[in-house]
């Protein structure tokens, strides 16, 4: 069984494990603590047997706006209510009412099953 705990730098192998293993590899050790720990930040990891099996992070600011900017879960814990859990975990500390998000397309089918509203959405590259 995973429990949540609030994303803490013994965290930080664990988070950089689970990006690596989705291809994304921004997420260095440093970033990772700069990133998680950064003010307006709610960052969660799900945590079994030791081991770091999720992570989710909240940009927010506290009062209106929030953007659901990680969530990644280990291979061998999908499907096993993770995700939703760190989703209604990050909600329940910010008492927001809704988070914003860009989405994977393997993952749509995900987040269709929460209540939801379809938007447009960019991601804006700086210019060279």
């Amino acid at each position: 069984m995973f429990c949540i705990e609030p994303f803490a730098k013994a965290h930080v192998a664990g988070v950089v494990a689970l990006c690596a293993a989705e291809g994304w590899p921004s997420w260095t050790p440093e970033r990772v603590v700069r990133a998680l720990s950064a003010p307006g930040v709610v960052a969660l990891v799900a945590v079994e047997e030791d081991r770091v099996v999720g992570v989710a992070e909240l940009l927010t600011d506290g009062e209106v706006i929030g953007y659901l900017g990680l969530l990644v879960v280990s291979a061998n814990a999908r499907r096993r209510g993770v995700a939703r859990t760190l989703i209604r975990e990050l909600f329940d500390q910010s008492a927001l009412t809704r988070l914003d998000l860009l989405s994977e397309d393997d993952s749509v089918e995900f987040y269709e099953s929460f209540r939801h509203q379809v938007k447009p959405g960019f991601r804006l590259y700086r210019e060279r």
